[in-house]
């Protein structure tokens, strides 16, 4: 049996291991065993995006909860923050998300929250699986009365509605502000609406119309184009696109231009450090933030630590620092003053309020970072052999990385969620890395190719 957790949770084909309805039984019945072993009579929270095998998968991990004697609560659609934050507030043992994020709906995934809102960490992870693992899992399930219980909650909506709200500033409104929301088709099509017509902005929702197999089609955080049409037609201040969990976030200033993740962080992070918000005055971004985030905190006095590429890990480093925000160039952005993972609508949200408080527009607000030019390559690959063992492409990374000699990075990984290798390569000179990256790319495949000949 091959491992089931990967960098964030379980992710797979919905309906095929691991994201088998008979697998992911076995983990709520993993679930329910552990929680039972921390807490007295434990009570498990389940919320989800809008995929089709959500209702078969929920399903199948209430059966599992259930039948180790432990009560599971159904939240229904809702962002995973939302879930994270519910997780704490009612004081659950844990909050599983159904969801697969960005991928296309035939995926889905399980990500885990413990009882402080926080991701399970490995060791925890680990323990699971060798609970899904024992044959004797079960060997002992209850009957009768002591079987659990399921019930919906059906106000969670409106609970993380409110949440969301409070973290908006009260002697501010967005009243004059002419907003369009991508929803993706995703978890954030009913909250996100709510929260920016509730705070007085005149929304334009797209991407707010779930039919089970649209999440993230040509659409949301992801696929921009439609956004970016719609804020030039309606003339709109922003345009915010959120993906299928809502726990990212792409915006659009009004010229019709992307903000990404480091240009959102690079605004947020100066802003919190003029108000002397940033602990430390330190942001945590990752391996994959453009150089030029670097440059622009450096200019206001504060400084850059990099995670790897995960939004689990830049918040391993934002705990071990007591930094409050951290984010990935994806658009996972952490405020960790007032949530415990990445959330999409509540960076809008932190967005739009600097926007009000400095009375710049959103493209006045992003030139206080200036992009470094800035390549990824993504190759589809079958086997994610270690670098050690690409020899002739290694060799080519560290020449690359020897002649930019400070003027640029060369960064190498894995998909944490899918089958691709990445070569991200910035610089100051667009030509050159272009050069870089489409020699690294040729090497890499070539590399590979020599692997499996030799294996």
């Amino acid at each position: 049996m091959s491992r089931l957790f990967g960098t964030d949770g379980v992710r797979g084909l919905a309906n095929v291991y691991p994201m088998s309805p008979d697998m992911i039984l076995r983990l709520g019945q993993a679930i329910g065993i552990y929680f039972s072993r921390k807490q007295h009579h434990p009570k498990i929270l389940i919320g989800k995006d809008t995929r089709r095998s959500g209702y078969m998968l929920e399903q199948a991990l209430c059966s599992g909860i259930c039948s180790v004697g432990v009560d599971a609560f159904f939240l229904g659609p809702l962002p995973t923050p939302g879930i994270a934050y519910l997780t704490r507030g009612l004081r659950a043992s844990a909050g599983i998300v159904i969801s697969a994020s960005h991928n296309p709906y035939h995926d889905n995934g399980i990500k885990i929250f413990s009882s402080d809102g926080y991701k399970l960490p490995d060791e925890v992870e680990d323990e699971l699986e060798s609970l899904v693992q024992d044959p004797n899992l079960a060997d002992q399930s209850p009957t009768g009365a002591d079987i659990g219980t399921a019930k919906r909650i059906d106000d969670a909506v409106g609970q993380y509605a409110v949440f969301l709200k409070e973290q908006f500033p009260k002697h501010l409104k967005l009243d004059g502000l002419r907003i369009v929301l991508d929803c993706a088709h995703g978890a954030g099509y009913k909250v996100g609406p709510k929260v920016f017509q509730e705070l007085g902005a005149e929304v334009f929702v797209i991407g707010n119309e779930p039919n089970g197999t649209n999440i993230n089609e040509r659409c949301g955080a992801l696929y921009p184009h439609d956004l970016r049409e719609k804020v030039l037609l309606y003339k709109a201040d922003l345009g915010i696109g959120l993906d299928g969990d809502a726990d990212r976030i792409v915006l659009i200033d009004e010229k019709g231009e992307i903000i990404d993740g480091d240009e959102i962080l690079a605004v947020c992070g100066i802003s919190m450090l003029k108000k002397g918000n940033l602990h430390g005055n330190t942001l945590v971004a990752t391996v994959m933030s453009n150089m030029g985030l670097e440059a622009a905190l450096a200019k206001h006095g504060g400084k850059l630590i990099r995670a790897k590429v995960g939004d689990r890990y830049v918040m391993d480093s934002m705990r071990q620092g007591d930094f409050t925000l951290g984010g990935e160039q994806s658009g996972h952005l952490i405020f960790r003053d007032s949530s415990t993972t990445g959330d999409g609508i509540l960076a809008g949200l932190k967005f739009l309020e600097i926007m009000i408080e400095e009375n710049k527009t959103a493209s006045e607000l992003r030139h206080v970072m200036e992009r470094f030019p800035q390549l990824i390559r993504n190759i589809k690959v079958k086997e994610k052999i270690p670098l050690e063992q690409l020899t002739t492409f290694n060799q080519a990374l560290m020449n690359v990385e020897k002649t930019l000699n400070g003027r640029g990075r060369v960064v190498f990984r894995y998909s944490g969620t899918e089958s691709l290798a990445r070569i991200m390569i910035e610089g100051n000179q667009l030509e050159e890395i272009e050069k870089f990256a489409n020699s690294l790319s040729q090497e890499l495949v070539l590399a590979i190719e020599n692997n499996v000949k030799r294996s």
